[in-house]
Formats: C-alpha cells, sequence, structure tokens
C-alpha cells in the first residue's frame, strides 16, 4: 500500500521506513507536503493534524495513496510532563537539537538522580486510500541522563537513558531501539489495528 510520510524530519523518516520496512505500508515522501502549525494540546491531535493535511494536499494534487503521520515528545516527571507536545519546539522554533538536549540538561542539573525519570511518547494516525482514519499510540520509560552518551539516533536520543539496556537511546543499534522505542510500539500497535480490519 503506497503511503505518504507527513513529515520534513530526515530522521524521523528513516526510523518510520526501517519500522514499517517489510510490512503492508511502503513509505514514500511527497516533495510539496507543506506542514501545517501544530498544536499544543495533544500528540494524537498533532499526528490528525499532518496527516489529514498532507491527505487533503494529495487530493487536490489528484494523487492516491495512503497517509501516515507521527507526532511525538519527550516528558519530564521534574517538569511536570513538560517538553511534552512542545518537544521539537522546546527552546523555540528555530533552536538546534544540540541546544534543545544542552538546555534541557542545563535545567536537571540540580535534579538528582532518582528524580530523573521520564517517558518518550508518540501517536500515530494511518489515513487510507478511501479516507479511513487509524490511530495508535505508544510509549518507554527511561530517565534523563547527566550528560550526552551515543552517536545514534536524532532528536533527544543521546539524553534518554533506558535501564533495561543499561544505555541511552542513541547507544542503541537501529533494530534494539526499533523494539523497544515510543515509535516502535505505536508502529506495532497501528499495523495490529490495520490487521484487524482484513
Amino acid at each position: 500500500m503506497k503511503t505518504f510520510v507527513a513529515t520534513k524530519n530526515l530522521g524521523k523518516l528513516q526510523e518510520l521506513r526501517d519500522l514499517f520496512g517489510g510490512t503492508e505500508l511502503e513509505l514514500d515522501t511527497y516533495p510539496l507536503y507543506a506542514e501545517p502549525v501544530e498544536g499544543e494540546s495533544s500528540y494524537a491531535d498533532n499526528a490528525a493534524l499532518k496527516a489529514r493535511a498532507l491527505y487533503q494536499q494529495l487530493q487536490q494534487a489528484g494523487v492516491r495513496g495512503a497517509v501516515i503521520a507521527d507526532d511525538s515528545g519527550l516528558e519530564v516527571a521534574a517538569f511536570g510532563g513538560r517538553p511534552g507536545v512542545l518537544s521539537s519546539r522546546y527552546q523555540g522554533p528555530d533552536a538546534t537539537w544540540p541546544a534543545r538536549r544542552g538546555a534541557l540538561l542545563e535545567e536537571m542539573k540540580d535534579v538528582p538522580a532518582d528524580k530523573r525519570d521520564a517517558k518518550f511518547c508518540c501517536a500515530i494516525m494511518l489515513i487510507l486510500d478511501g479516507g479511513s482514519e487509524l490511530t495508535s499510540y505508544g510509549e518507554v520509560s527511561g530517565s534523563i541522563a547527566a550528560e550526552e552518551h551515543g552517536k545514534f539516533g536524532f532528536g533527544y536520543d543521546p539524553i534518554f537513558f533506558y535501564s533495561p539496556a543499561n544505555k541511552t537511546f542513541a547507544e542503541l543499534g537501529e533494530d534494539e531501539k526499533n523494539r523497544v522505542s515510543h515509535r516502535g510500539r505505536a508502529a506495532e500497535a497501528l499495523l495490529n489495528l490495520l490487521r484487524a480490519r482484513v
């Protein structure tokens, strides 16, 4: 099933391709995708906003296919769940990822090790060619490391410590991370929903 991805984030695009490789969804990009302004209410709302925007753009261009979009964020317990849905806009929309990670570590510098709990959350929406919508959710618990470790992944991965592996997400290999990540869990849930329709 030809499925266009509603993202301009190359790291996220590659991760989604890895997650859905060999499944019913054949992911592709739509170069003319115009991103909508994201809201501040929930991951599911933002995933829906992006998916519906791309679906409408494809319809107007006469392009057929399904659409997939996700929205994810990092929730830090010591911050009451911040930055959450604003994770990609933490420190402003033009901040770099190293700057965001640096600012978060600085904000966390006096937080003791046993109070650094955090979780990654992800919602995914799939709009089928006929307009039917499926939404899934996944999350993974961890903590905020004292400093960056690892060179893989993207976003907050270098500071997200996953205790079962005793590594940050940026230290995990691609396959290992995809098996346990928030996006991996949401992808698996989405495929289960899709297969249940057949």
